[in-house]
């Protein structure tokens, strides 16, 4: 999600920071994880979450140092084309364009099925996947084309919605918790049960978990170049809570759910819909399933909306279209129109899209912040804040993003062993 701001606030308190960070890896994407992490199950996911989080927070802060040294409000494009050149300004814009595209298709998908869903489940009528991906992607277009400020808005409601919505559910499926379906003991595991080959599926979804590196230059725009000490805990705070708030998820969700129990959900396809009516099947509350329905639409309709206003904005600037009616109807049908018709053709594809745009995201996430902070230490003298990484650290972070990388192209071939 973007802030935009013309100069910085100079009285924003850690919270705005923490807020932003929170904001844009919290949304319908953490559907994806517990679906991913099914193979290694609640032990291994944990340990994977604390080391991907503390990887993604490392090239977080080598995103503030790069930043540091140009001008509050530059971003990407001028740090890759300043410090590495042309070619590598290239690759990050493909990437770039690639991420914006993949999210929307992955949450037109989600929250489509999560309408039907609900619409079946409180009328009895069932509707079309063609007619909800349809409806769906006219209404996030008709906000978007009134006003990027009504996104911002909705955004906002739909976030606190979302939230006050998760820890109304899940809170009260602590006590359910079963020890052996968490721990995946001998009374509930799966003949022959192995976690270890499906560790290197879980790293793109953990990856894009994790990635609010997008917004590094929006927190130095909220904060000023002054105030290192609020961009830098910004970014511990943020990460820190998405991991626990991670955590937390897959414990309510593994420890309600055997692991043998996943295999239908996933036979399924794994969209958000068929997650969330499992899930709905644990509750005997009508009350709570209610809210559950609530969670489910609040938070991928917020990730809908902040995934595609950044698109939206991007196609705008990207083709030059007038900011008036006739010009945002353009930009809407350039950022709509793809992704709703592939969704058409392909209405299942949640979980997968949020793994292919960990591939692309790890470009810009994981490879490119220590090559740029490389290339900064040689070119500038002092920095203002450095990163506490050395040059082993950063060629460290640069092989993990190259077994993303792999891991990613290996799937695609159908060469890594899948868990169903």
């Amino acid at each position: 999600m973007a802030l935009s701001l013309s100069e910085p606030i100079r009285d924003a308190g850690l919270t705005s920071g923490a807020m932003l960070v929170i904001a844009t890896v919290v949304g319908g994407g953490m559907f994806s994880l517990p679906i991913a992490m099914a193979g290694v199950w609640f032990p291994g996911a944990t340990l994977i979450l604390i080391a991907i989080s503390l990887m993604m927070l490392m090239t977080g802060l080598m995103l503030v140092e790069v930043n540091l040294h140009f001008d509050v409000g530059a971003s990407f494009n001028t740090f890759t084309l300043e410090l590495l050149g042309k070619r590598w300004n290239f690759v990050v814009g493909l990437a770039f364009g690639f991420v914006l595209y993949i999210l929307p298709y992955a949450y037109i998908s989600g929250s489509s099925a999560v309408l039907s869903n609900t619409i079946a489940k409180y009328s009895g009528m069932h509707l079309p996947s063609p007619v909800s991906i349809i409806l769906v992607s006219v209404i996030v277009s008709l906000i978007a084309w009134y006003s990027s400020l009504l996104v911002g808005r909705i955004t906002t409601v739909l976030i606190f919605g979302k939230f006050i919505a998760f820890f109304a559910t899940f809170s009260g499926m602590i006590g359910t918790i079963n020890v052996d379906n968490l721990f995946d003991t001998a009374s509930v595991a799966l003949p022959q049960t192995r976690y270890l080959p499906y560790v290197l599926m879980t790293l793109p979804f953990c990856i894009i978990s994790f990635g609010f590196h997008g917004n590094v230059p929006s927190l130095v725009k909220l904060y000023g170049k002054e105030n290192i000490h609020h961009i830098k805990n910004s970014i511990i705070v943020g990460t820190l809570f998405a991991l626990i708030l991670y955590i937390f998820w897959l414990a309510v969700t593994m420890g309600n759910i055997s692991r043998a129990d996943f295999s239908p959900i996933i036979a399924k396809g794994g969209n958000i819909d068929v997650f969330v009516e499992a899930i709905g099947g644990i509750f005997t509350s009508r009350y709570m399933e209610l809210i559950l329905t609530f969670f489910g639409n609040f938070a991928v309709a917020s990730s809908l909306l902040a995934a595609t206003l950044g698109l939206f904005d991007y196609i705008a600037d990207l083709f030059h279209f007038a900011n008036n009616g006739i010009g945002r109807c353009k930009t809407a049908i350039v950022t709509y129109l793809p992704p709703a018709t592939v969704c058409l053709f392909f209405p299942n594809g949640f979980v997968h899209a949020i793994g292919y745009a960990g591939l692309a995201f790890t470009i810009w996430s994981v490879i490119l912040p220590p090559f740029l902070v490389k290339s900064a230490r040689q070119r500038f003298a002092t920095a203002a804040y450095r990163a506490p990484c050395n040059n082993a650290v950063l060629n460290t972070v640069i092989v993990c993003g190259g077994i993303v990388y792999l891991t990613v192209i290996l799937e695609v071939f159908g060469l890594l062993p899948v868990f169903h």
